[in-house]
């Protein structure tokens, strides 16, 4: 096998620079005071990042913020792989009355705007009483329409149907083929989609910010209190966006040999 050429490596190098160079312009700016923005332009950090994220912490209830974003991610990561998974093994390899018009109605929701659901599950959320509780964010984001598709169109290829029918004649009942056929085989595409959910929910600003209060938020509406106001200090935002952005990060790198997997799968089927 011919080995890549320089150029494919440079050309690498320019996009992972590219992709790293906004997170080191956040930390750049978070390590020095607000004049950093109008003074000599300069590409070596400061020594105030951990005093600017001392302010953080002093301005917005960072901690609580913190801990409910994680609940919120995990819960709803967990649920959407287990659920999504779930659901696209059941489209994929199960023969029921419907199976068809079910998938197109799920596929089909993917093409209604978000906003214009916002005002109904709010009045849903208040009659259960959940209005300014965790409970609101969570419950509607269990399971997402394009989780299921991921899921249907991976595990159409990763498993042979003959597979499933060979454990079912062995004994098996549905659910320990599902357990020990499919899940295992959809372990990359579920890592993958838990990493597009957990970002997706940790990043999540306009529900939040409508269903949640200020004693309550997650961490995108606790940042939102950082730039209140008619003066913007931008090191003192930029610090809690990097704060808010390592724990990301952290997700990737435990999932990431599980993307490449999937990825490296998905080409050698190519």
């Amino acid at each position: 096998m011919r080995r890549p050429s320089f150029a494919i490596y440079g050309i690498l190098g320019a996009f992972v620079l590219g992709s790293a160079f906004p997170f080191y312009w956040s930390f750049l700016v978070a390590s020095r005071d607000n004049s950093v923005l109008t003074g000599d332009f300069t590409l070596i950090p400061g020594g105030n990042f951990w005093t600017n994220a001392t302010r953080v912490f002093d301005t917005v209830p960072f901690w609580k913020a913190l801990g409910n974003s994680f609940l919120v991610s995990g819960t709803v990561t967990f649920s959407v792989v287990l659920l999504s998974t779930l659901a696209g093994f059941a489209f994929a390899k199960l023969k029921f009355r419907g199976r068809g018009v079910l998938f197109l109605f799920v596929v089909a929701t993917l093409a209604v705007p978000t906003q214009l659901g916002i005002i109904p599950l709010y009045m849903a959320m208040a009659e259960f009483g959940w209005a300014g509780e965790l409970e609101a964010v969570i419950v509607p984001n269990l399971v997402t329409a394009f989780g299921v598709f991921w899921m249907r169109q991976y595990l159409l290829d990763a498993i042979p149907d003959e597979l499933v029918e060979a454990a079912r004649m062995d004994g098996c009942s549905l659910w320990r083929a599902f357990w020990h056929v499919a899940l295992p085989a959809a372990r990359p595409a579920a890592a993958m989609l838990g990493v597009f959910t957990f970002m997706q929910s940790w990043n999540d600003f306009l529900w939040p910010l409508v269903v949640l209060n200020a004693d309550n938020p997650t961490l995108q509406v606790a940042l939102e209190k950082l730039q209140s106001g008619y003066y913007v200090d931008y090191s003192l935002v930029l610090a809690g966006t990097t704060l808010a952005t390592v724990p990301v990060l952290i997700v990737f790198l435990v999932l990431g040999r599980q993307i490449v997997a999937g990825v490296m799968q998905g080409a050698v089927k190519g």
